[in-house]
C-alpha cells in the first residue's frame, strides 16, 4: 500500500519506519527542512513509563485554581475567545473524576510498557545511538504530604509489572550525588528504573536517515494545505512545494501525525478532534569539566520539571500554558526554569549559557493519544501524545501499522 505520512516529528517519523518495515511505500512531508524540528526538537528527553497518570487527576483542579495569576506556575491558564480552548477545559476537568484517571492512566501504561520494549528492540537491531540513558528515573519531593500521596497509586504500577521503589532523601542523594548540593530539602524520592531518557531530536533524526536508507521518501519545506474528499474517501492533499508551488500527492491511505497541528488540518473536512496546543518550555545548559551535573533523569514534582542528562549537556523541560498556538518565549518562565535548576544544582554550568526553547504538545483531556482510523476509510490519525509522545511514539507507530494493514495490534489499547 502507498502510505502518505504527514508531519516529520518523532510520531510521524516512527511511524513511517514502522509502516515500511509492514512492506508499505511510504512517503513523509512535513514543513520544516528537516525532521523533528518543532515539539519534538528539545523536549524533556524523558522516556517515562512511570508517569503514566495523565496531567487530569483529582488533584489537578485544586492545584490549578492555586496557580492563578502567578506568571512562573507550572500550569499558566491564558484565557480567550477560542471556544475550543473552553471545550478543551472542559473535558479536562471531567477527565480528572477518578475512575476516569484510573481508565486513562491504566490505557496509558500498557502502551508506554510496550513502547519503550519496542524502542530497546529497535536499538538493538539498529544500533542507533541518541544520548540514551537507562539508570531509570527518579522523582522527586519536596513535601512529606506530597511524597506519601504519590506512593498511594504505585500498586497499580507494580500490578502491571512495572518496578518502583520509594527512597527518603539520603538514598535520593546516594543514587544521584549531584544532589547533594541542592538547597531544597528533599522529603523523599521514586525511583522507576525500567524508565529512560534520551534526546529525542536526534533519535528522530536519526531514524529518519534509517528509514531513508530503507526506502522510506522524505519531503520537507512542504506545506500541507489541505485534504480533498472523493466519494467518500480521501482523494489527495493539497501541498505547497518545496518551490513554493501548489501541488497534489495521492496515496492509498493518509497519517495525520501533525501534533497540535492535526485539528486544524481535520477540520477543513468535517473531523473535529479533542487536541488543544500546551506550550512548554525548555533550557540546554552546556556543561563543563567540574560541573556536579546529574547523570541519572529526575522529576521535580513539585515544580513539573525533568532533568536529563544528554551528553556533555542538561537538558531542564517542563511547565504548561494554555495559550493557543503562541511559541514566544515568556523571560519570566525561562527565568524561573534556571532558578529552580540553580536551587538543585547549584554548581553547574552559567545561566548566560542556556540555550531556551518552547514548543507545543499536543494534549487531549484525557492525555490519551488518538491511534487509528478516522471517519473516511483511507484517512488515519496519530496524535494527541500530550507530554508522552517520547515514550509512546514506538508502540503508537506499531499499533498504527498493524491497523493500516488490517492487523490486530499485540496489546489491547483504545483506538479511534
Amino acid at each position: 500500500m502507498k502510505v502518505l505520512v504527514l508531519g516529520a516529528g518523532v510520531i510521524g517519523t516512527t511511524s513511517a519506519w514502522y509502516l515500511a518495515r509492514a512492506g508499505h511505500e511510504v512517503t513523509v512531508v512535513d514543513r520544516q527542512p528537516e525532521a523533528a524540528l518543532e515539539t519534538s526538537f528539545a523536549n524533556g528527553g524523558q522516556i517515562s513509563v512511570s508517569h503514566a497518570q495523565p496531567w487530569a487527576n483529582p488533584g489537578a483542579p485544586l492545584r490549578a485554581l492555586r496557580w492563578l495569576g502567578q506568571e512562573d506556575a507550572p500550569l499558566l491558564f491564558r484565557p480567550s475567545t477560542d471556544p475550543a480552548q473552553w471545550l478543551w477545559g472542559m473535558n479536562f476537568l471531567l477527565e480528572c473524576l477518578p475512575y476516569r484517571t484510573r481508565r486513562n492512566t491504566a490505557n496509558a501504561l500498557e502502551l508506554a510498557i510496550y513502547s519503550v520494549r519496542l524502542l530497546g528492540e529497535l536499538r538493538a537491531a539498529t544500533g542507533i545511538t541518541y544520548d540514551e540513558q537507562t539508570r531509570g528515573i527518579l522523582q522527586l519531593f519536596f513535601s512529606r504530604q506530597d511524597f506519601e500521596e504519590a506512593c498511594a497509586p504505585l500498586a497499580l504500577l507494580r500490578e502491571r509489572g512495572l518496578e518502583v521503589r520509594e527512597h527518603d532523601a539520603a538514598q535520593c542523594i546516594a543514587m544521584e550525588p549531584a544532589l547533594a548540593a541542592s538547597t531544597a530539602a528533599i522529603a523523599g524520592g521514586i525511583h522507576a528504573p525500567g524508565d529512560e531518557s534520551g534526546d529525542a531530536h536526534v533519535f528522530t533524526a536519526r531514524l529518519a536517515e534509517l528509514a531513508r536508507a530503507a526506502g522510506v521518501q522524505f519531503r520537507f519545506n512542504v506545506s500541507v494545505t489541505g485534504l480533498q474528499i472523493v466519494s467518500g474517501r480521501i482523494e489527495r492533499i493539497m501541498i505547497d512545494d518545496e518551490a513554493g508551488i501548489d501541488e497534489s500527492l495521492r496515496a492509498d491511505a493518509y497519517v495525520v501525525a501533525l501534533g497540535s497541528y492535526s485539528p486544524l488540518l481535520l477540520r477543513s473536512v468535517g473531523i473535529s478532534v479533542q487536541v488543544y496546543p500546551v506550550k512548554g518550555y525548555s533550557l540546554t545548559l552546556p556543561l563543563r569539566p567540574g560541573d556536579k551535573a546529574p547523570y541519572m533523569s529526575l522529576s521535580d514534582d513539585s515544580h513539573k520539571l525533568v532533568f536529563s542528562r544528554l551528553g556533555e549537556r542538561l537538558r531542564v523541560a517542563g511547565t504548561a500554558e494554555l495559550n493557543g498556538y503562541d511559541t514566544a518565549l515568556n523571560e519570566t518562565r525561562c527565568q524561573a526554569l534556571l532558578a529552580r535548576t540553580r536551587e538543585l544544582f547549584p554548581e553547574i554550568g552559567r545561566g548566560e549559557d542556556a540555550q531556551f526553547w518552547t514548543g507545543l504538545r499536543p494534549a487531549t483531556p484525557s492525555n490519551q493519544p488518538l491511534i487509528g482510523r478516522a471517519r473516511y476509510p483511507n484517512l488515519y490519525l496519530n496524535t494527541g501524545h500530550g507530554t508522552l509522545g517520547w515514550t509512546l511514539a514506538c508502540g503508537s507507530a506499531k499499533v498504527l501499522a498493524d491497523v493500516i494493514g488490517d492487523r490486530a495490534p499485540e496489546i489491547s489499547v483504545d483506538l479511534l
